[in-house]
């Protein structure tokens, strides 16, 4: 199959890329710097052409709340509408577990529009809702940091390696559409607190993680179970532990 996707330059997109053309996809990269851009549609009628799937997995470069509403919708209505015009079968989104507990964050009222405008396209579709990255762990504690202290909640964490959510969306990508979402996530269930107290212990980062309750969560303060799956999720197979001496092994 002719798989295009979208983002697919960028941390996960290239991942998802490499694993559809392992197994024997044709798989193209569609991002500004391959000539596509989609708030414009620069190049995306041909990117497009001769397409089975487009698997979306673009960020917007902003997280001001009215930069990155205008992209996701901006960026979902021109390739639904590119797709219809090319015959493509079947669109792939990439969101984020627990969108609809987080909305006091425009980031989070921007996936949600996102995903409403996919879910109301006469496209079939599948949304493949995951966890935070081991990839982010660094930005996220950066995030809650105050001075020398990293202020985290002790609600429920169960962050994944990029590789597998690649995986999961390849796999999604090559099936049939789901019409519907499926959730991912880790292998294992931490409290966020006690994860980044071994996170940075790790990276010998010698700066403290202090449980507080109303600590907040890139603007949200989310509820104990918002940012994990649900029963009947797909949990990925790589721990945190490995991540890291795999990732250290290739720097």
């Amino acid at each position: 199959m002719k798989i295009v996707v979208v983002g697919g330059t960028g941390l996960i997109g290239s991942k998802v890329v490499a694993k559809l053309g392992e197994h024997g996809h044709e798989a193209v990269p569609a991002a500004p710097n391959t000539g596509v851009n989609t708030i414009t549609g620069e190049g995306l009628a041909e990117a497009l052409t001769g397409a089975d799937v487009v698997v979306d997995v673009s960020n917007s470069p902003s997280w001001e709340d009215d930069a990155v509403m205008t992209f996701f919708e901006t960026s979902t209505r021109n390739i639904l509408a590119a797709e219809a015009e090319a015959g493509v079968r079947h669109h792939v989104a990439l969101s984020v577990v627990g969108t609809e507990l987080l909305l006091d964050s425009g980031y989070f009222r921007a996936k949600l529009a996102q995903e409403e405008l996919i879910e109301n396209f006469s496209m079939p579709y599948s949304i493949v809702r995951a966890t935070q990255f081991f990839e982010f762990v660094p930005g996220i504690a950066d995030a809650a940091t105050d001075g020398n202290t990293v202020r985290i909640a002790r609600i429920f964490f169960q962050p994944m390696a990029g590789d597998d959510v690649a995986q999961a969306v390849g796999r999604t990508a090559a099936g049939s559409p789901l019409n519907g979402r499926v959730e991912i996530g880790g292998p294992e269930r931490y409290r966020m607190d006690d994860f980044f107290r071994q996170a940075l212990a790790a990276r010998n980062d010698p700066r403290e993680v202090v449980t507080d309750p109303s600590a907040m969560y890139f603007g949200v303060s989310p509820a104990e179970g918002a940012l994990v799956p649900g029963d009947g999720a797909i949990l990925g197979e790589t721990q945190y532990s490995d991540w890291l001496v795999r990732t250290a092994a290739m720097s």
